[in-house]
């Protein structure tokens, strides 16, 4: 089975950047879907970022539109998030996670099946 080790949390000030790093390995057709979900306490975990590895293609949250981008290295198995022009409201615990389905690019919880163990993000003010 895949397994997915998050790294790049860290704090920053608003209007700052970080970078996100999800390597994955074992089971490459569980890697169909890459998405990045944040959690903070008391709220569902949301995603807000996906990528469909068959075509590349990627879909976003409205709340990170244009602020985050997701992307991968084939040749080191690793996913990114980008994220760019970070607000207080983007703090959060932030989980890589993978899924088999290859039809679309969703960040519908329902369709990962494989979770990191996260990487706190705080953006202070």
């Amino acid at each position: 089975q895949v397994q997915l080790v998050e790294s790049g949390g860290g704090s920053v000030q608003a209007g700052g950047s970080l970078r996100l790093s999800c390597a994955a390995s074992g089971n490459q057709f569980e890697t169909n879907l890459i998405g990045w979900f944040r959690e903070v306490p008391g709220k569902e975990r949301e995603g807000v970022a996906a990528i469909l590895t068959r075509d590349g293609s990627t879909c976003y949250a409205a709340s990170v539109k244009g602020r985050f981008a997701i992307s991968r290295d084939n040749a080191k198995n690793t996913f990114y998030l980008h994220m760019n022009n970070l607000e207080p409201e983007d703090t959060a615990m932030y989980y890589c996670a993978a899924g088999t389905p290859d039809f679309t690019c969703s960040r519908a919880r329902r369709y990962y099946n494989r979770w990191g163990q996260g990487t706190q993000v705080t953006v202070s003010s």
